[in-house]
């Protein structure tokens, strides 16, 4: 690495999954993921990187079987002692019949937020309806945040949804999945900049390479789409996430670690301690 870390940093975003115990739709079409990720490869996946704390971010299998997800991560934990946090799956857009499902959830002092993913929606507005935003303003009440997982094409409805959702602790997946690959920095530029005036959102850096060419992406190709969120959302409310093993699709994990450091080369230790730890851990309460 272009630049060493001198503490133990806290991932904000690991999937595992288990193609045999649940079904995950989506890897039909990934066959490069489409297998089972441990907690094992994850550690082997890490190398050098010192990984103190993780959170576990649901992995869209079956909604049918999400609470076996659930079951299955939280008995992971006991053999884990990093794994802090986890963020399930629940459906949010059932508005207050949802509301039994959270307070089950709240139960379980793992459970720190809640993904109801938006981007797979062939709705564009689905973020706008009335039962989602009951849905996910009804998780302070159980003090769960939201992760915000969308595209760059959901931007518009997504400014709309924050307005409606100001009490609710957001966090934003992958710095809303530009379309890096394809040049796409306006109008994603002067959108992200608009979501960072909502005070309650947060933004995870991760897959910055995953969302670019994943055989010949360069820091230059990625460089303004970085540039853009920290000087959004400054250094008090980006938190790292390295979306293993999504993001190994595109770049090590070490390489995802030291790409970042390269961007931030000539930030102080500080704010890369606030990056790489402390915001994720004043967010998820981990």
């Amino acid at each position: 690495m272009s630049k060493k870390l001198d503490f133990g940093i806290v991932d904000t975003h690991v999937h595992v999954w288990d193609v045999e115990k649940m079904r995950y739709p989506w890897l039909d079409d990934v066959p490069f993921l489409n297998r089972s990720f441990t907690l094992a490869d994850y550690k082997d996946a890490c190398g050098e990187v010192q990984v103190d704390k993780m959170v576990f971010v649901q992995c869209e299998c079956d909604p049918a079987q999400h609470l076996n997800e659930v079951e299955w991560i939280t008995a992971q934990a006991k053999t884990e002692p990093r794994l802090k946090g986890l963020v399930p799956w629940a459906p949010l857009e059932k508005g207050r019949a949802v509301e039994e499902e959270l307070a089950v959830f709240a139960q379980n002092p793992l459970i720190k937020g809640i993904r109801r993913i938006i981007q797979f929606e062939p709705d564009m507005e689905f973020c706008l309806k009335p039962g989602f935003i009951t849905g996910v303003n009804l998780l302070p009440k159980y003090h769960l945040t939201c992760d915000v997982c969308i595209d760059y094409r959901h931007n518009r409805n997504t400014l709309k949804f924050l307005e409606k959702v100001g009490d609710v602790p957001c966090i934003l997946d992958h710095i809303g999945k530009p379309n890096i690959k394809g040049g796409g920095l306006d109008p994603w530029r002067s959108e992200i900049r608009e979501m960072a005036q909502f005070p309650n959102l947060m933004c995870k850096v991760s897959s910055l390479a995953t969302e670019a060419d994943h055989k010949k992406w360069t820091i230059e190709d990625i460089r303004p789409y970085a540039d853009t969120i920290f000087e959004a959302f400054g250094p008090d409310r980006v938190v790292f996430a390295g979306d293993w093993p999504v993001s190994s699709q595109a770049a090590a994990y070490p390489v995802c670690v030291s790409t970042i450091l390269k961007l931030l080369k000539d930030v102080e230790n500080d704010q890369l301690y606030k990056l790489f730890r402390k915001n994720a851990e004043d967010f998820y309460h981990i």
